[in-house]
């Protein structure tokens, strides 16, 4: 009975695999010959900072994950690493720091769900921490703003620090 099952299945795949291709339905086309399409604007505001020239003003549509950057070479082990920046919003959601890191093969993140901007916010020092354990040195680490909402969000004086562990 078995066999015969086993038989009947590799029947029915040859069968879905060998049968003529099925024309894929387009349901919507984008145009990006207008970047406004895309809800997203970022620019420099160089009246609306806590430091240096300016800030990174991002305006949005709706959710998105902003990169603000990659850094490779740190010598971080058995430590945590803090990303932290100042943050103010005007959003119908909240915004947050995230940070990826590869160790090895592998993608591991820390999101700063605890520590976010939400609504209308003046100027907010965020964070959110990664901790490293001896032995674990990481090749990359990623540093993002997410947006949950729509709204303007700025982001300005980023730091990445290093602190040992107790």
């Amino acid at each position: 009975m078995r066999m015969m099952q086993c038989v009947w299945m590799s029947v029915v795949t040859v069968l879905l695999f060998a049968s003529p291709a099925v024309r894929a339905q387009e349901l919507k086309k984008l145009s990006l010959d207008d970047v406004s399409s895309i809800g997203l604007r970022i620019s420099t505001d160089s009246t609306v900072k806590t430091e240096g020239n300016g800030s990174v003003k991002i305006e949005t549509a709706w959710p998105t994950t902003v990169c603000l950057g990659e850094v490779a070479g740190l010598d971080v082990e058995a430590a945590k690493l803090v990303f932290k920046a100042k943050v103010r919003s005007d959003l119908d959601g909240s915004a947050f720091l995230e940070m990826w890191v590869q160790i090895g093969d592998g993608q591991y993140f820390s999101k700063g769900i605890n520590d976010p901007v939400k609504a209308k916010s003046d100027w907010k020092t965020i964070q959110t921490p990664f901790m490293f354990q001896k032995g674990q040195r990481p090749e990359k680490v990623t540093l993002n703003l997410v947006i949950d909402g729509k709204g303007t969000v700025w982001i300005d004086d980023i730091v990445l620090s290093k602190e040992h562990l107790k």
